[in-house]
């Protein structure tokens, strides 16, 4: 059940070990927002001056040909978006891909976003970057005969496996783009079910970090996957995907299982993996390659998200 007592989130120090790898960085705790990616979002617009600035999925440059480009508004300087981690212990209009809802109770939740400028040299496939390494923190594979308990659902679901290819959903992600100046700033949201939550419907199923870690608080779970976070965007930002591959395959929730889609022309079939682009490679006759944000993908036979 969620802790009503005061939660003890140790910004200070969580802050002096993020900082190496994000200069400039503050952290805030909220006690509620309705969601941190759209108080960062709107953050990041009013830095670049302009309040109608598209947020776009990674990849999608507003819509631009050939890149993008916002000019940088008089009197601002370009450096004035900085990195933050916020924190809201409550979210109260949590949502996930594609607009669904997510649930969120204060101490029975982890809900956060951070911010930072970001420059990778191709988007395709952060989120499933995003995903190995909360995955890894959470749940540490051993180097012999690992059987890992976090599942990744393809393109950014963390799911508690109950057996292979079968589980409950644990948590989510949500990666949003907007343009400040000449840079783009990426705003990368996580949720994580933390402990049992009262009247959940969820139609995945329900799953929660306490069964994996008994006892395990929100302040804790933060400590967790902060660092793997700014970590993992790092290095995608430095690499782009090759160096998450085989750690998202060791995990992937789908692969060699019966799947259904909305992509017009592919409504089922069997999901082969992902290619080096992150792209899910689904058989139906022929092979066809699905584009984060595109689709909704899930087991066959079961309702999904």
């Amino acid at each position: 059940m969620p802790d009503s007592r005061h939660l003890h989130w140790n910004a200070e120090a969580l802050w002096q070990e993020l900082l190496p790898l994000l200069p400039g960085l503050s952290v805030e705790v909220v006690a509620q927002a309705e969601l941190t990616n759209s108080r960062l979002t709107e953050r990041a617009r009013m830095a670049g001056g302009d309040r109608q600035a598209a947020v776009t999925a990674p990849g999608q440059l507003d819509g631009a040909q050939g890149g993008w480009r916002s000019p940088t508004p008089h009197g601002r300087r370009t450096d004035d978006a900085q990195p933050c981690l916020l924190v809201a212990e409550q979210q109260t209009h949590g949502r996930g891909r594609a607009g669904r809802l997510w649930q969120s109770s204060r101490g029975a939740s982890l809900t956060f976003s951070l911010s930072l400028p970001f420059a990778p040299a191709e988007w395709s496939g952060l989120s499933l970057a995003v995903g190995a390494a909360l995955a890894e923190s959470l749940d540490p594979l051993a180097t012999t005969a690992p059987k890992p308990r976090i599942g990744l659902k393809w393109p950014n679901d963390l799911w508690l496996l109950d057996a292979p290819s079968r589980g409950r959903k644990l948590g989510g992600i949500l990666i949003e783009t907007v343009a400040v100046g000449e840079r783009r700033m990426c705003i990368v949201g996580v949720g994580l079910n933390v402990s049992p939550q009262p009247q959940v419907d969820m139609s995945s199923g329900f799953a929660c970090l306490d069964e994996l870690i008994p006892g395990i608080t929100a302040p804790q779970a933060l400590q967790r996957v902060a660092l793997a976070l700014a970590g993992a965007l790092r290095r995608f930002e430095a690499e782009g995907l090759a160096p998450f591959l085989a750690a998202f395959q060791q995990r992937d929730l789908l692969f060699g299982q019966p799947v259904t889609t909305t992509l017009p022309g592919v409504p089922e079939g069997f999901a082969e993996g992902i290619d080096g682009s992150g792209a899910l490679r689904v058989r139906q006759g022929d092979l066809h390659f699905l584009v984060s944000g595109e689709v909704s993908v899930r087991p066959a036979g079961t309702a999904g998200v």
